[in-house]
């Protein structure tokens, strides 16, 4: 593959968008891509705005996404999909959980939260737009913490990255004592999109 392809990653602080970059990461190196990655993650641990930009082909030579050139966009919080939704490129795909994390700026009345997002996403997006329900699956699996990992199935699955990579890669970069776990939220959510 000559062409460069643009994942970006959103969310909020805690969710999981740095480790998802890191084991997506991974997986395309052991597909044997060059691979580029940026993380903005200013105030992350109070609850903000997390993202990682990642490019990957035979040859990469910057990590950041411009606006409208992103295949996927792949959110772990519904606004977020909203805000960054400008990067996708036609004939893109957002995968989204529909999870809900409400900002300070809500709570002291600076902004307000819009009313149903899912229903903007989806009718500005249609068939282009997952909305998965990665919480609820991986509290089904015993850790909400492998909501990422669900989310993760999905996308690897639009990606067309081989099992093998996969699977390595979540070995490679998760505590030994949740492969297992990871492993079951990845199959979920890979079924999710077929």
């Amino acid at each position: 593959m000559n062409e460069v392809k643009n994942i970006l990653l959103v969310g909020v602080g805690g969710q999981g968008v740095l480790t998802a970059s890191e084991i997506l990461s991974e997986a395309l190196m052991l597909e044997g891509f060059d691979v580029k990655k940026a993380e903005v993650h200013g105030m992350s641990q109070r609850g903000g705005s997390v993202n990682s930009h990642l490019r990957y082909g035979q040859k990469v030579y910057s990590p950041l996404i411009e606006e409208g050139k992103a295949d996927i966009i792949f959110s772990f919080e519904l606004v977020e999909a909203m805000r960054f939704s400008k990067y996708l490129k036609e004939g893109g795909f957002i995968v989204c959980s529909n999870e809900k994390i409400v900002p300070n700026s809500v709570y002291f009345g600076t902004v307000k939260y819009p009313k149903d997002p899912a229903a903007v996403l989806k009718e500005a997006f249609g068939k282009s737009f997952y909305l998965i329900d990665a919480v609820k699956i991986a509290e089904e699996l015993g850790n909400i913490r492998f909501a990422n990992v669900v989310l993760l199935g999905t996308v690897s699955h639009l990606m067309k990255i081989s099992d093998k990579s996969m699977k390595d890669a979540i070995g490679n970069m998760v505590p030994e004592k949740t492969v297992e776990g990871n492993l079951k939220a990845f199959q979920r959510g890979k079924e999710l999109a077929g």
